[in-house]
């Protein structure tokens, strides 16, 4: 950090079950006091709102650190208005029920000491562009898709929690049907015409409050890998939820196929949803497109994020 580094706060405070847009405000002034920090707070006022202000901020020209204060859906928002611009890096401080991005860290809780993420390490990641938008996490379509878009309606109902409320959307969903018709071009020019039950296309290696799809998934290797589970019923997807959750992909290889790929066309007869970062894209055809080392993202100084340091939890 230099002494002309901006601090840029963007706290939303429709994040998790419960506002802590006061706390945040009352430790940021203090830590920005004692330092003396040049920063701002900024409430977000609904959806697009970071985008727009983490953008506004790049085009300044200045030196900016964006703190991401909310969930998942926050943090993609601020990727959307900083990916791209050499002078701004950003970072996640964790208010949202599901605060999956930061779980490929030695240590997600660390993301909620602002003191430490005010003397922080760097790196480059990826991200995925997904038609005209960007992911920084993990994609999905199909049943996982609908599990993960229709999570919200569950999150704030009293004593659920991120898992509880994927757990539920799982339950739900399992009466609307589990497989869809894709298809599915890779950039080898493999060409996938079938019914699926899902595709997730990781980038990050969590979502959905704890599901880990790909353990070696890593957001620096410039490629996205694509999980494809064949169409499978009702009671297969009740039976084999618990090893896809924990990333055991390999036990099921008559079921799950696991590639990695630069690019990815998804196309159907009808509107595709998409679960990107667990915000609700739509559209017939849909293209994943890796744009390497386009985020610089910054995190509490000592923690590891590569695969081998970030053990199953």
């Amino acid at each position: 950090m230099t002494e002309q580094t901006k601090h840029l706060f963007l706290l939303n405070p429709a994040a998790g079950k419960h506002d802590s847009t006061a706390v945040l405000r009352q430790q940021i002034d203090e830590l920005g006091s004692a330092r003396g920090m040049d920063y701002r707070i900024v409430l977000t006022e609904g959806r697009g709102h970071a985008t727009q202000l983490a953008r506004e901020a790049a085009r300044s020209g200045d030196e900016v650190r964006i703190y991401a204060c909310g969930g998942d859906g926050t943090l993609n928002e601020a990727v959307n208005g900083a990916a791209g611009w050499e002078n701004v890096a950003v970072t996640h401080v964790p208010c949202g029920s599901g605060n999956d991005f930061v779980r490929l860290f030695s240590d997600p809780a660390a993301f909620a000491d602002l003191g430490r993420l005010m003397n922080p390490d760097e790196a480059r990641f990826d991200v995925i562009r997904v038609n005209d938008r960007l992911s920084i996490g993990i994609c999905s379509i199909g049943f996982d898709a609908r599990i993960g878009t229709d999570i919200a309606r569950y999150k704030r109902l009293p004593l659920v929690t991120g898992s509880g409320a994927y757990a539920l959307s799982i339950a739900a969903n399992l009466f609307r049907g589990v497989h869809e018709h894709y298809r599915i071009t890779l950039d080898s020019g493999e060409v996938l015409d079938d019914q699926f039950t899902l595709a997730c296309m990781c980038n990050g290696r969590w979502y959905g409050g704890g599901y880990y799809p790909v353990p070696e998934a890593d957001p620096s290797d410039g490629l996205i890998d694509l999980l494809l589970v064949k169409a499978v019923s009702r009671p297969t997807v009740v039976r084999v939820i618990g090893k896809y959750k924990a990333g055991r992909y390999r036990d099921l290889p008559q079921l799950i196929s696991h590639r990695k790929c630069r690019q990815i066309t998804v196309e159907a007869d009808y509107l595709i949803s998409v679960n990107l970062d667990g915000e609700l894209l739509r559209a017939q055809t849909i293209h994943f497109a890796v744009e390497p080392g386009q985020l610089r993202f910054f995190y509490p100084k000592g923690l590891t994020w590569r695969a081998a340091a970030s053990p199953v939890r």
